[in-house]
């Protein structure tokens, strides 16, 4: 696996969420007619974390002590729910550091090497090193929505998916990212 290649065909956020707005203009195939709506709210999400989050002081102290020396490659998709709420806040919390997002659709063999449970879950946000090695991953969300997946998952008919979806964004608005952050901060590895 060439961490490398992917990196240097992945894009800026900037472009990813230019790249989102033109699929809703014109789709390219029948899987981007069907995700319209996913795509159109992704952007929606992702504009508005945009705008409301503020890194934590505490959090960017932590940071700074890792003296993290890296570079961080997010693979995602644009309609993915969760990504939209992780993103946003990876990037202006990692603002002094090269993030890049690859798709997962475009080259699947990436994702096949970061499978969540045997499914290929998004967002996966791998910390690499100077070298391009993978010292890090994190993905596809925080603790507390994995828990509520399982609530749903040992539960669906008294813990419906429309309850989970809704419980899940109920939480991502409240949280603002501070939980996604602090998960992130424990795998990162203090450089030298």
């Amino acid at each position: 696996m060439d961490i490398k290649k992917f990196w240097n065909e992945a894009v800026t956020y900037n472009e990813y969420l230019r790249h989102a707005g033109e699929i809703l203009g014109n789709p390219r195939n029948q899987q981007d007619v069907d995700y319209l709506e996913y795509y159109k709210l992704g952007i929606q999400r992702m504009n508005r974390m945009s705008e409301k989050y503020l890194p934590n002081e505490k959090q960017v102290e932590t940071l700074a002590q890792k003296n993290f020396r890296g570079r961080i490659l997010i693979i995602s998709e644009a309609w993915c729910g969760d990504a939209s709420q992780a993103i946003p806040v990876v990037v202006k919390f990692f603002e002094q550091y090269e993030v890049r997002i690859t798709y997962r659709d475009q080259e699947p063999s990436l994702i096949d090497n970061f499978l969540t449970n045997g499914g290929k879950s998004i967002p996966i946000i791998l910390f690499l090193d100077e070298d391009f090695n993978v010292i890090g991953q994190w993905g596809p969300r925080p603790a507390h929505g994995k828990e509520l997946l399982n609530k749903h998952k040992n539960d669906p008919e008294n813990y419906t998916k429309d309850d989970f979806y809704h419980e899940l964004q109920v939480y991502y608005a409240r949280n603002k990212g501070y939980d996604t952050i602090e998960e992130l901060l424990e795998i990162i590895p203090s450089g030298k």
